[in-house]
């Protein structure tokens, strides 16, 4: 508001000089020429007179001469000072039109109005650093669960863009750098309801600034950062960022994973999944050699875990020196077939399409496919746009840098406990992890289930955590009966309990909770509403219990001391 103020003042000091010129020279006149009242004598105009006649002359109202007729020599000033005071508002309105037009105050204002907002949040929130293609897509599938962002973005188009959004709570947006220090304090850095902040632009060094500067300014909060460079992820790591994302690494961790472990890769896709969307078929990536067209940072980071996995590749690369291509790689871009028989397609397993130009990566899989049409294709797409396309040729896997990297940042943000589960289910092996695949198909049926995490606290369970002093006997299977019916059970799965650092994946049923126990569910929506009634709702836990329902209210109460029917019977529900 400072800002806006001193532009109007700057701006503005010029016209309104003018104006008040002009209203003061034609009050003086007004006051200094001599008039004649209604029985001929001289009478001189007051001040009080003068600014009322010529507050109405100058803005040509024209109620008419007060309190007199006016003499020649009167409406001889008259009618100077009208052209006067028309010239002065003239300008003076130009000069407005061209302030409401200035850039300068147009952005001072979406300024105030954007850190005004931010700063009347109650709700956490998270503050978004970029509003590209992952932007986007992490904006919506937070606001899809009813929380809360702030996003922040250099290019205005991309602001605009969000504004016309129609999202379900509503996004702040401001178009700023956000590697400035002030623009993220502005975007609520410091704000008591920012829960993280996720720094996302295209630019590995302004995600590098973004980092130091929440880590100097609020050390307390969560910091989510996109790194495309081994050197910046090396630096943010130095000063303490615990979730660095490069979707590169990701998307080639996620291959290698599917060629030994494609039970553990299938849980991985369906846990991290947006829920429900159709669960993914498993893949099962074939052993033997692979064509790896375009070798940047893409490129270079298949290459590396294949190579963990003992699959032999071979490049093609149109400037392999520049890329530092190794021995025997191929010159040219892989949409030609010439160059592709070069590389002994004919004879390869699977193809990786990785050049940072959607149109020749399609063109690689088409050339590919006619040579070899048995071929395992990889393709990379660089443009959300392009997602029509991509479908439309049907490769088996296609890397998408931004959905990649939103769906890990989602799952950080609303279920944090579920990379603790992964991990586990890595050490239990691939067994393991398609026993469990096949237990979670059962549960939710062909949709992508929701993943969520029940504190058993004061807070968030108050019924079981309050019952569990009185009757400690309350067990899991309490929680994963329908609290409408008791004898049937949510569509839901008990992950991992997490009790004083100890994890106990795949808990049983019969297992006894415990105060302060943190549970991860997953199962088909509407599960987790249902649970938390049962964690909330006393009679609901004593109805999933016992099987009676509890009364509740002055009247229930009563009725129950007077008739043994008032309290339940066995099969009614707590909504009933």
């Amino acid at each position: 508001m400072h800002n806006i103020v001193h532009l109007v003042l700057r701006r503005m000091r010029a016209p309104l000089l003018v104006l008040l010129a002009a209203y003061v020279l034609s009050m003086l006149g007004m006051v200094a020429i001599e008039g004649v009242d209604r029985e001929g004598r001289p009478w001189s105009m007051d001040f009080f007179h003068a600014f009322y006649f010529t507050s109405y002359m100058a803005t040509t109202i024209g109620f008419g001469e007060v309190p007199y007729e006016f003499s020649r020599a009167q409406r001889l000033w008259v009618v100077f000072s009208i052209y006067i005071s028309v010239v002065a508002w003239i300008y003076a309105i130009g000069n407005i039109l061209a302030l409401v037009q200035d850039p300068a105050l147009k952005q001072a204002f979406t300024a105030w109005s954007f850190s005004r907002h931010v700063k009347r949040l109650r709700e956490g929130f998270y503050l978004v650093c970029g509003y590209g293609d992952t932007g986007g897509l992490l904006v919506r599938a937070l606001t899809e669960r009813g929380l809360r962002a702030v996003v922040i973005d250099i290019a205005q188009e991309r602001i605009s863009e969000l504004r016309l959004e129609e999202h379900l709570v509503y996004v702040p947006g401001l178009c700023a750098d956000a590697g400035v220090p002030l623009h993220l304090l502005e975007g609520g850095l410091q704000h008591p309801s920012c829960a993280a902040v996720i720094a996302l632009t295209n630019d590995d060094s302004a995600n590098l600034q973004i980092a130091i500067a929440a880590r100097l300014l609020n050390p307390r909060l969560k910091l989510i950062c996109r790194a495309q460079s081994h050197d910046i992820e090396a630096n943010m790591r130095s000063f303490g960022t615990r979730h660095i994302i490069d979707p590169f690494d990701t998307f080639a961790f996620h291959l290698a994973l599917a060629l030994h472990s494609p039970s553990i890769h299938l849980l991985h896709e369906w846990l991290t999944g947006v829920p429900k969307s159709p669960l993914v078929e498993p893949l099962y990536p074939p052993r033997g050699k692979w064509v790896l067209c375009g070798y940047g940072r893409f490129g270079k980071a298949v290459k590396r875990f294949l190579d963990y996995e003992g699959v032999p590749t071979v490049i093609v690369e149109t400037n392999p020196e520049r890329a530092g291509c190794p021995e025997h790689c191929v010159v040219g871009r892989g949409t030609e077939a010439v160059t592709l028989r070069a590389a002994r397609i004919q004879e390869a397993a699977g193809i990786v399409a990785g050049t940072s130009n959607d149109a020749d990566n399609l063109s690689i899989v088409v050339t590919a496919r006619d040579l070899n049409p048995r071929l395992f294709v990889v393709t990379r797409q660089n443009k959300r746009a392009s997602t029509p396309i991509f479908e439309a040729a049907h490769t088996h896997l296609v890397m998408q840098s931004s959905y990649i990297i939103a769906r890990e940042i989602l799952a950080l943000l609303t279920t944090p406990l579920l990379a603790r589960f992964l991990q586990l289910a890595h050490r239990h092996g691939n067994e393991w992890a398609n026993l469990l695949v096949s237990r979670i198909s059962a549960v939710t049926g062909e949709t992508v289930p929701e993943v969520w995490v029940s504190v058993l606290s004061e807070a968030s369970a108050a019924a079981v955590h309050q019952a569990l002093s009185e009757q400690p006997d309350i067990r899991l299977d309490h929680l994963l009966s329908d609290p409408r019916r008791r004898e049937a059970r949510l569509p839901c799965l008990a992950l991992l309990l997490l009790r004083a650092g100890e994890e106990v994946p795949l808990p049983a049923d019969t297992l006894s909770l415990r105060r302060g126990d943190t549970l991860l569910f997953c199962g088909r929506a509407g599960a987790a509403s249902s649970m938390a009634w049962t964690l909330q709702n006393h009679n609901a836990l004593s109805y999933v219990v016992t099987g009676l329902e509890r009364p509740d209210g002055t009247v229930w109460r009563w009725l129950a001391r007077i008739s043994p029917r008032a309290g339940g019977k066995p099969g009614e529900s707590a909504a009933d």
